[in-house]
């Protein structure tokens, strides 16, 4: 079962997440069909993304990373709400590249240069919009960096995909660890040195480790205390009223022509691949609401 937990200090100079999400990523790759490299790419998204969702305060915020690219996979879009459940899309789910080096996916060539956002809708007029340069397309160092410049808050991004040989999900996770204002030279050296003694977390996870167990390698001599636990999903809250409104979008004009023409119309959800049937007569009750 995927778990996502959020721990600090007694001092309260760090807070640090941990997470699970074999189960989602898998999820997410049976949905888009995504090749190795892309599942790799896209799962480090959604476990970021979900980490962050359990960082907002208010049930109606979400929270979603973006990147565009100039590498083969173009573009992706994770969401997240404040339980940590996400979805997302891919532009290409389909890239085939060389590895890296042996037995290592190369996510920074199929991303490639370009920039990194993070969006947070608190439910206002306006949402909160942050923009970074990639670093390296790895998504986990880029997050990091986005941390230190867009917020001004010193972290510390691990994440971690393990694809097996049949192309499904064997391990996937990741941990997120912010030094505080109060954090003194002494613990960020201790964390530093923790960091380097730690095998991969996708290794990890694949020998069993949990999110418990992830926190206590890299925060080893912190008394630590749990804050808050979740079990993520990937899930879509696509209805067929949204996509009505997608369809209202199209004009009353189009709306009519499209019934005449093609009979009726079928949509389908970029995050789930759920597909929705509209009719005739359906499009044409819609053409006349607006």
């Amino acid at each position: 079962m995927d778990r996502i937990i959020r721990l600090s200090d007694d001092a309260g100079h760090i807070r640090a997440f941990a997470a699970s999400t074999t189960e989602l990523v898998e999820k997410s790759r049976e949905i888009h069909l995504t090749s190795p490299v892309v599942t790799a790419a896209f799962g480090r998204m959604l476990t970021a993304n979900s980490m962050m969702g359990i960082m907002l305060k208010n049930v109606k915020e979400t929270i979603s990373l973006q990147i565009r690219g100039d590498g083969p996979l173009e573009s992706a879009v994770t969401v997240s709400d404040c339980f940590g459940n996400v979805r997302g899309y891919v532009a290409n789910p389909v890239v085939d590249i060389p590895l890296k080096y042996r037995g290592k996916l190369d996510v920074g060539g199929a991303v490639g240069s370009g920039t990194l956002t993070v969006v947070r809708d608190m439910g206002l007029k306006e949402p909160y919009v942050g923009k970074v340069q990639l670093q390296t397309g790895e998504i986990a160092e880029d997050l990091a960096y986005y941390y230190g410049v867009s917020e001004q808050v010193p972290s510390v991004v691990a994440l971690g995909v393990l694809v097996d040989v049949d192309c499904s999900v064997k391990a996937a996770g990741g941990y997120i660890v912010q030094l505080m204002p109060d954090a003194t030279e002494d613990e960020i050296c201790r964390i530093e040195k923790n960091i380097k003694e730690q095998k991969p977390v996708s290794t990890l996870i694949a020998e069993g480790a949990s999110p418990e167990m992830l926190l206590d390698c890299v925060l080893k001599g912190f008394n630590l205390k749990p804050v808050t636990e979740v079990t993520p999903d990937y899930k879509c809250n696509c209805t067929k009223e949204r996509i009505e409104k997608a369809l209202v979008s199209l004009g009353k004009i189009e709306l009519k022509k499209i019934a005449a023409e093609d009979g009726g119309a079928e949509l389908g959800c970029y995050f789930c691949g759920k597909k929705y049937n509209f009719s005739a007569d359906e499009l044409i009750n819609l053409s006349e609401k607006i």
